[in-house]
């Protein structure tokens, strides 16, 4: 056992000191894989047990302003991010088909080692994502899929910053960072409120992006393992582990949603908006007031929706976002919902002991 363990410690030293970019020595958080580690850990802990305790007894938070500005900055560096990898590499120096790492001090590869960084720094400033949710009381929006995703990209990345800051790698950093420019604009439009939901005709595409985006990282990766390219194949390797992985999680989420269709539950109205919120719902529903109280249709109502097949898709879609990493649940309250989660899991939480009036939110309201 004794041997087993010092060939292992053996071989984690020749991994961190002959086989690192020397370039990044002293970087923020490079030294060691433990910090990245830890950090995350103490997410997973916070967002699934802690958090939700600490916030039972005690009212959600008025977020808005914070989640718009959080927004921004991420759109915001997002394009930076795009900009400075497309100067500095894939439009003008970079190889689609084989484009090895340049080690070297170079300026514009030293840029693109920067990038990297601030690329791998950046999947820590999306924990807020998660945080909003449980400081707001939507712990029903913490679901597996977004845990997994937000928790398990700084952790592989770091290992990309620490061997291969360059090269092919980061054809996979600027299309995820692409997608990320128009989630959060999204996002932020959502959050704006309800005078800008006819900019958001193309919520529904989002999860088809993601799905669209780790079909290609994948076949990108794949190629390196039937041609010469001086890169390294055990990221290779991983690379195609976690595109092939994140695909049959949004596979799964997206044949729940779009394909079997389940049926998903409303969402309750905010106070500060009630009018627009049941102008929507009678619209959407064909219902008048009295019909939608309590959140409950009449037996005409409910097979006049299932008769109408946009409505339910309508519904799908809305939900779809929501129960991922949709910041749309900005207009949300706090009432419990009630029906079956596509998610396998409640999509809303309550905060409240009793029932409360439910109907759809105004970030939820536009027709697709």
């Amino acid at each position: 056992m004794s041997a087993f363990l010092k060939n292992v410690v053996d071989g984690y030293n020749d991994l961190m000191i002959n086989k690192r970019d020397p370039r990044v020595d002293g970087w923020f958080l490079m030294s060691s894989p433990f910090p990245t580690l830890l950090i995350c850990s103490c997410y997973i802990y916070f967002v699934k047990s802690l958090g939700p305790r600490l916030m039972r007894d005690r009212k959600p938070f008025e977020l808005r302003s914070a989640i718009i500005i959080y927004n921004v900055i991420q759109v915001v560096a997002s394009i930076y991010l795009v900009y400075k990898g497309l100067v500095h590499a894939w439009l003008f120096r970079y190889s689609l088909r084989c484009q090895p790492v340049d080690y070297s001090d170079d300026p514009d590869e030293l840029i693109v080692a920067q990038m990297c960084w601030w690329y791998y720094f950046c999947k820590f400033t999306e924990f807020l994502d998660t945080i909003f949710f449980v400081l707001r009381k939507k712990f029903d929006q913490i679901t597996n899929l977004h845990v997994i995703h937000h928790s398990i990209m700084p952790a592989a990345v770091w290992w990309g910053v620490k061997f291969t800051p360059g090269g092919h790698a980061t054809f996979f950093g600027m299309l995820n960072t692409f997608v990320h420019i128009i989630m959060y604009t999204y996002y932020l439009l959502a959050a704006m409120g309800p005078k800008y939901q006819k900019y958001l005709w193309w919520k529904k595409h989002l999860t088809t992006m993601q799905m669209i985006q780790f079909i290609t990282v994948f076949f990108h990766t794949a190629q390196l393992f039937f041609i010469e390219c001086n890169f390294p194949k055990i990221l290779a390797y991983i690379m195609c582990f976690n595109s092939i992985m994140f695909l049959s999680l949004f596979s799964n989420f997206y044949i729940q949603a779009y394909i079997k269709r389940r049926r998903l539950p409303t969402i309750k109205k905010d106070d500060d908006h009630d009018d627009t919120v049941k102008s929507e719902v009678n619209h959407r529903n064909g219902k008048s007031n009295d019909k939608i109280a309590n959140g409950k249709s009449s037996g005409k109502a409910e097979k006049e929706s299932r008769g109408v097949g946009k409505m339910i898709t309508n519904i799908m879609t809305n939900a779809s976002a929501a129960c991922y990493i949709g910041q749309n649940g900005l207009y949300q309250s706090n009432g419990k919902a009630k029906g079956t989660d596509s998610c396998k899991s409640k999509m809303y939480s309550s905060g409240h002991t009793k029932s409360q009036k439910i109907g759809y939110s105004a970030a939820e309201k536009k027709h697709l």
